[in-house]
């Protein structure tokens, strides 16, 4: 299973399988988000057999189901706030990584820590295709909402 670090705290990866649950300690993660929602397909784990590998594995554990086209603000936030509070390096995912990392980014660019015509860039620094997450911004920005 690939991981991409993306800072100190945070890494995004595709899909883990269950049993590499506990080898994510070694690995320096003390918690899992999974953003991927229950039944997207039929080889995901969901959502109870992996909270059930993660704290038999002494990880903490966060789902924040998103669909791309349906991510809000709330979802955004709930993410950073688990980053935030976790005592320790967090591992994100969804199916491709992708969507975690959307997460991530629409964060830091509500923040002021990164500008829209950066995202696609960053994106592909860290092999992630970051469209949707630069189209969910400029839709906002078009709509004037504000952070």
């Amino acid at each position: 299973m690939r991981t991409v670090r993306i800072t100190e705290k945070l890494s995004v990866a595709a899909q883990p399988p269950l049993t590499t649950f506990a080898a994510f300690p070694q690995a320096g993660f003390a918690a899992v988000i999974n953003n991927r929602p229950d039944g997207e397909d039929a080889e995901q784990p969901g959502t109870a057999a992996e909270a059930a590998a993660a704290q038999a594995a002494g990880l903490g554990y966060t789902h924040i189901p998103v669909a791309g086209p349906t991510i809000t603000e709330a979802d955004v936030r709930r993410f950073q706030e688990t980053v935030a509070a976790c005592n320790g390096a967090v591992l994100a995912h969804c199916k491709g990584g992708t969507r975690a990392l959307t997460l991530h980014v629409i964060g830091e660019v509500l923040d002021g820590r990164m500008a829209i015509d950066e995202v696609r860039g960053f994106g592909e620094a860290h092999g992630f295709d970051l469209a949707g997450a630069e189209a969910w911004l400029r839709r906002r920005q078009q709509s004037g909402a504000s952070s």
